[in-house]
């Protein structure tokens, strides 16, 4: 039952979504160099859950789909702008099944695409105005802010320990990485700002950001597992964490772990340029972190992530009525681990 209160709610909050996204796509020219590649990322599919946790979230507080479904589109159109400009960055090949933006294009064409869907998400925010009035528009607009500098900071995390080979990243680091880079946006974000929306302003902000922290930590461990080890639904490049030496928890984990000739050799495959890291090298990674059973150890920290946040959920959530669209918040924890 769960699993089909999940699929249902994502498939028909994500059809909403995808009808309203082409209002804020616009046209014209230069259409064969921009705006015709527009709709590229958003028409590549999805499951939509950033959207669809900021509408849940919206009705389980008491408000209303009208409300927020201009801030939810805008969130989609963010996030796949964002989409463009981590493949950039991370030079990867393939994106939902498909070539990457920036490898059926070019970087410069791909980044400029990424950077006018950017512009197309305030669109919708602006609306808020009448929408919302201006007090809880200018609300929405500075939560907007924050996740986008939380965002920009964990981004620079990231690549910042891949461009200097760090090699003192530990766990709470990653842990901390993640909150910004992926928990802001992905989980925070949406619930917060529902919950704004509807009360407008009178929820306990701070219980979802800690239920968003750890139903966000436990996607993203869980997506680092499926580069590793996907499943038939999976759209990205496998083993394309490795090939970009980025630091997941295995990763960090294995380089604690292994011997000190082993991490030397580690953190000098770290230390290439991503063109020079062959699959043999791969293949060497992926046999030292087999022996060390670190995928394992991953899953289990993903499903302790998922426990917790279903106690916070319990707190967040506590005093409402019983809705389908909370308990559709709450059945995120498991879906994350059967999603593709």
């Amino acid at each position: 039952m769960a699993d089909t209160l999940v699929s249902d709610t994502l498939a028909e909050y994500g059809a909403l979504i995808r009808a309203w996204l082409p209002e804020y796509l616009p046209k014209g020219e230069p259409a064969r160099w921009l705006y015709d590649l527009l709709p590229d990322y958003p028409n590549r599919g999805g499951k939509m859950m950033r959207p669809a946790l900021c509408l849940a979230a919206t009705r389980a507080f008491g408000g209303s789909i009208d409300q927020a479904i201009k801030s939810a589109v805008a969130l989609e159109l963010l996030h796949n702008a964002l989409l463009i400009h981590d493949d950039i960055q991370d030079e990867s090949e393939e994106r939902r099944g498909k070539p990457a933006l920036n490898a059926m294009l070019g970087v410069p064409l791909a980044l400029n695409v990424g950077d006018v869907l950017a512009l197309a998400s305030l669109r919708p925010l602006a609306e808020n105005l009448e929408t919302l009035g201006p007090r809880l528009a200018l609300a929405v607009y500075a939560e907007t802010e924050r996740m986008a500098w939380e965002s920009a900071e964990g981004q620079a995390l990231e690549l910042g320990w891949r461009r200097d080979n760090v090699e003192t990243v530990e766990e709470n680091d990653y842990l901390v990485m993640v909150m910004k880079k992926t928990c802001w946006l992905s989980t925070i974000y949406p619930l917060r700002l529902g919950a704004l929306i509807a009360t407008r302003g009178a929820a306990d902000l701070d219980a979802l950001t800690r239920l968003g922290f750890f139903l966000g930590a436990a996607f993203q461990i869980q997506d680092d597992i499926l580069n590793l080890e996907p499943d038939e639904k999976y759209g990205k490049e496998i083993n394309g964490d490795l090939y970009e030496g980025k630091r997941t928890l295995m990763l960090i984990r294995t380089a604690r772990a292994c011997e000190p000739e082993e991490r030397r050799r580690l953190f000098a495959f770290l230390g290439k340029p991503r063109v020079q890291r062959d699959k043999a090298e791969v293949a060497w990674l992926r046999e030292l972190m087999q022996r060390h059973d670190v995928i394992a150890y991953a899953r289990g920290v993903a499903r302790g992530l998922a426990g917790a946040a279903l106690h916070e959920w319990e707190i967040a959530f506590a005093g409402l009525p019983d809705s389908r669209d909370a308990r559709f918040i709450a059945g995120i924890a498991d879906w994350i681990f059967r999603r593709g």
